[in-house]
């Protein structure tokens, strides 16, 4: 069987510790770490001492990931933070003393084994000055892009506040990573994991309609983007999105865009489907230069046997195979 290079594009690291950032700050909010001693791992808390998510130590210790990644043939991850580590809510001067932290971090993982890991950085995208100065700062430590979420605050990722940001990385020819988070109606569907089933999908779904309606794509036509999950819920709903477009120019195409369909191929998205047919399905909607093998690494949402339903799809060329694992992310990280 021929080897097929595998570099997973989404995964996930965070420090293995850090200081109370309420009391650093002097306002609340953060998160927190808290050892478990038998068993290595750590559980995140909000500094109220409410529990977010219990963490193992391939979570925060870049050498506890090899092994798994020895074990499933992943010769490179590219790594980022955790969503809910953004902190975009907090005062700009302190998100962007936070970003450092986490992109020195970051950079000293990819500078460790730079055979196996590279980064993307996080900025304080509630202050764009700011953003923009961090975003330069992650260049200078050879990451080759950002990681940011889904919407910032109350502002859609089409406001004119981001243009300057939008402008400067594709001036620096940073990719963007684009990941869902504090997810709309989140609170109207506490139950049943569905802020993460179905919330994260049209978060996705939400920030490649904004850009695309906002004019981004058309904006910053050399701008590299990449939506996690296999860009959510978008290809699955592009015909009612196009529909909408012909049958309510009035209230969709506000911006002289072209027909949604006319954006295949101007943005990348991962992989990560968890069913062949679904995956199938997206190579034909979004091209299969557009498709990035992911996992989502380490959490249990993620595709933990690190790809192993795409080897397995027998009617996939090789050509395409490589495609998936190893060339697309490549070309959005070049």
């Amino acid at each position: 069987m021929t080897k097929i290079t595998k570099i997973d594009s989404h995964a996930h690291i965070m420090p293995p510790n850090w200081d109370r950032l309420d009391k650093k700050f002097g306002y609340g909010g953060f998160i927190y770490l808290e050892d478990e001693p038998a068993t290595g791992a750590k559980r995140m808390m909000r500094d109220d001492g409410v529990f977010f998510r219990r963490v193992e130590k391939n979570c925060y210790d870049e050498t506890a990931i090899l092994p798994e990644m020895d074990a499933y043939n992943v010769d490179k991850m590219v790594l980022c933070t955790i969503p809910v580590l953004f902190n975009y809510w907090a005062k700009p001067k302190h998100t962007l003393e936070w970003s450092q932290f986490i992109n020195d971090h970051l950079a000293s993982v990819q500078d460790s084994f730079p055979d196996r890991f590279l980064s993307l950085g996080t900025v304080p995208m509630q202050d764009i000055p700011l953003a923009i100065q961090e975003m330069e700062r992650c260049k200078s430590l050879g990451m080759p892009g950002l990681e940011i979420a889904s919407h910032i605050l109350d502002k859609n990722l089409d406001h004119e506040d981001f243009f300057p940001f939008w402008q400067a990385a594709q001036d620096l020819n940073m990719s963007i990573f684009i990941h869902p988070w504090e997810m709309m109606g989140q609170s109207d569907m506490q139950k049943y994991w569905l802020p993460w089933l179905v919330g994260m999908p049209a978060e996705t779904s939400r920030a490649i309609c904004s850009m695309m309606f906002g004019g981004v794509f058309d904006k910053f036509p050399k701008l590299k983007v990449m939506f996690a999950h296999g860009g959510g819920s978008f290809p699955h709903t592009i015909g009612r999105v196009s529909h909408g477009w012909h049958c309510r120019p009035d209230l969709v195409n506000l911006n002289n865009v072209q027909d949604p369909y006319n954006y295949k191929g101007k943005f990348w998205v991962d992989g990560i489907t968890h069913d062949q047919e679904a995956l199938r399905y997206l190579i034909k909607t979004m091209g299969e230069d557009k498709i990035a093998y992911g996992t989502d690494y380490p959490f249990p949402l993620g595709d933990l046997e690190h790809g192993a339903f795409i080897e397995q799809m027998d009617d996939l060329s090789i050509e395409t195979k490589n495609r998936l694992f190893n060339q697309n992310v490549l070309d959005f990280l070049s």
